[in-house]
């Protein structure tokens, strides 16, 4: 066995909010190592495009922003993690600008869009690669920093030592105080088992969810696992891409075999996609050319000048495929996306393990049994940097 490198914070993962606790230790003064599964770039964080929430709007506030994340749970969420999610929202948004990502913004604002299940505008947006925008700036940052990486060197078993805990990541064996867990979770690997299209990277397949049980730590609504209302269905280029919810926001509508309009097309992910189910079991859906079911999304009533603002990379992924999604319906069924449950964690994004602390997709309770659009990296973001800024005063 190779000896053991020795650090204050080890981090898992490399999506946004890996990078943010890794970027959060380190500016801690802490000396921080991080492991990932495959290269530092490979993430679902860098395939969100819809957004990033905050409440920036007049009539917006982070108690409005809390009322939704709860009632769009369904009254599921751990109230005291929402209410720092909504309330640091802000503030992590500047922290996202001081390392450079720079969000679409008119007339001398932020371009806020309002998303499924939100009551007011609040999606901030960059075009619609957010989450490549926010993972390269932490990336960026990372590289700039002390932090020692280990890409391609995955977890495969984590033990208690009388000063922490003992990782083995891929070929290496790490030793380290605390431990930050932020590596996803398992949805690609359900879609596989299931015969079903994600939109996950195939990293995503839950093992370290696993391993930190077998540790001790406890979790909840494991079950709950949620689909994006817009998965691509037709061209089979596009089946597994998650179409921008910013479509819906910027006046896109689901619509039958009929043209006909059969729910809120900008209701939570759960109740939009339980309708498409429901249309198409009634025999209302359409069926595409390989005999997928789907129903239509009629992006002709997106405005051209939003488009080319907030929807660009979609426009460019269709039109590439021969379709221009502002002249023609396109074709759209719900796709395995995420996984809303996890680790149970306090305040301070520690699970119920001393030493072991999580954040971002495999850590459970901030969104409940569902999730809202735009909330993703805003938790990656919030509760990676107060993981890494605990873990970093623990180990010290």
């Amino acid at each position: 066995m190779p000896p053991a490198a020795r650090f204050d914070v080890l981090v898992v993962g490399s999506g946004a909010s890996g990078l943010a606790a890794a970027v959060s230790a380190d500016r801690s003064g802490a000396r921080v190592g991080l492991a990932a599964k495959d290269s530092l770039q490979s993430c679902n964080s860098a395939k969100a495009q819809g957004g990033i929430q905050a409440a920036f709007g007049e009539d917006d506030s982070p108690e409005q922003h809390a009322e939704d994340v709860w009632q769009s749970s369904h009254e599921t969420a751990d109230r005291r993690l929402v209410e720092i999610l909504t309330s640091e929202a802000p503030g992590a948004i500047h922290w996202l600008e001081e390392l450079g990502v720079e969000f679409t913004r008119e007339n001398g604002g932020y371009r806020l869009a309002r998303c499924g299940g939100a009551t007011r505008k609040r999606l901030l947006q960059v075009g619609d690669r957010t989450g490549h925008a926010i993972t390269k700036a932490l990336r960026e940052a990372v590289e700039a920093s002390s932090i020692q990486t280990f890409p391609k060197s995955p977890l495969s078993a984590l033990e208690p030592i009388e000063s922490g805990w003992r990782a083995r990541c891929g070929e290496h064996v790490i030793d380290a105080a605390t431990v930050v867990l932020a590596a996803g979770g398992r949805c690609y690997r359900e879609a596989q088992e299931r015969g079903e299209l994600t939109t996950n990277h195939p990293g995503a397949t839950g093992e370290v969810t696993q391993i930190a049980i077998g540790a001790g730590a406890e979790s909840r609504d494991l079950d709950a696992l949620q689909y994006h209302p817009n998965g691509g269905a037709w061209p089979t280029a596009m089946q597994g891409y998650s179409i921008p919810e910013t479509t819906r926001a910027y006046g896109a509508v689901l619509l039958n075999a009929d043209r006909e309009e059969f729910t809120d097309s900008l209701g939570p992910r759960d109740a939009v996609s339980r309708a498409i189910f429901d249309e198409v079991e009634a025999g209302r859906g359409v069926e595409t050319e390989d005999g997928r079911p789907a129903v239509y999304l009629d992006t002709t009533r997106i405005a051209e000048s939003d488009a080319n603002v907030s929807l660009p990379y979609m426009l460019r992924r269709y039109r590439a495929g021969g379709i221009d999604p502002l002249a023609e319906a396109i074709l759209t069924y719900p796709v395995l996306h995420y996984q809303n449950g996890g680790l149970v964690i306090d305040e301070d994004a520690q699970t119920t393990v001393e030493g072991l602390y999580a954040c971002g997709e495999i850590a459970g309770g901030t969104h409940g049994r569902n999730r809202m659009m735009g909330n993703s990296l805003l938790e990656c973001t919030v509760f990676g940097r107060r993981a890494g800024k605990a873990a970093a005063e623990k180990a010290a």
